[in-house]
């Protein structure tokens, strides 16, 4: 049996759009190093970034037929995060698709498997972050599921979860985690700002981060040119 769940709670879009400054890896870092995608699904186009709410699809290999019925699931603010249920890189999306998305207020696709027309979905300025692009195209014949927990990338995706996604890739921040996660992340970025105003100064990072102490107890020596050539 194929189910499509209706309604699903979602992080409330208050917290989701303070999100919005956060880079992923202050993200990923912030809640333990958890939830990032895998390396290869990427940014179709850049720069691109995006934070939003997951709207999860299952599609069976080759047929895009579930994100049709995904789409009528979606509404402002929301991320559809799709993947089939066993891997193809099949072209499931393209520019028509992404249209319907934006009429429903999408901010963008994740999508573990292969889409295409990508030089009109740029110039559409429609995020994607996908596994690799791909002419084939699909059908529709086969069911799967819409809104249940799925593992895209890698990362396990709840609907409703919190997606942020930028250049270096997409992590997922789980419903019960975004409040703890936000704080540690604002905290690490201001933490990062002041680091980098030392770092511009010229102050080093082996002195900011207290490294040679730890360097020299790895054993780390160092020895002038003159003396080093001398004793080669």
């Amino acid at each position: 049996m194929s189910i499509v769940v209706t309604n699903p709670p979602r992080v409330d879009s208050v917290l989701v759009e303070q999100f919005s400054k956060l880079g992923i890896a202050t993200v990923h870092e912030a809640q333990g190093r958890k939830g990032l995608m895998s390396a290869d699904i990427k940014p179709i186009y850049r720069p691109a970034e995006i934070v939003g709410t997951a709207v999860t699809c299952e599609v069976a290999p080759g047929d895009n037929w579930m994100i049709h019925a995904a789409v009528e699931q979606c509404r402002e603010g929301d991320i559809l995060v799709v993947t089939p249920t066993s891997p193809c890189s099949d072209g499931y999306f393209g520019d028509l698709l992404a249209e319907s998305l934006r009429a429903q207020g999408v901010r963008g696709l994740i999508m573990n498997a292969g889409v295409r027309d990508i030089a009109t979905l740029t110039e559409m300025q429609f995020p994607v972050w996908s596994k690799t692009v791909y002419a084939q195209g699909t059908v529709k014949e086969t069911t799967a599921n819409v809104n249940i927990p799925i593992v895209c990338g890698g990362a396990l995706v709840n609907p409703g979860d919190l997606i942020v996604a930028d250049d270096d890739g997409v992590v997922v921040v789980h419903q019960q985690d975004v409040e703890s996660t936000l704080k540690n992340a604002q905290a690490r970025e201001s933490n990062e700002t002041a680091k980098r105003e030392r770092l511009a100064s010229g102050e080093l990072g082996l002195d900011i981060y207290n490294m040679r102490e730890r360097l020299a107890d790895k054993g780390l020596t160092y020895i002038d040119y003159e003396t080093w050539k001398d004793s080669r």
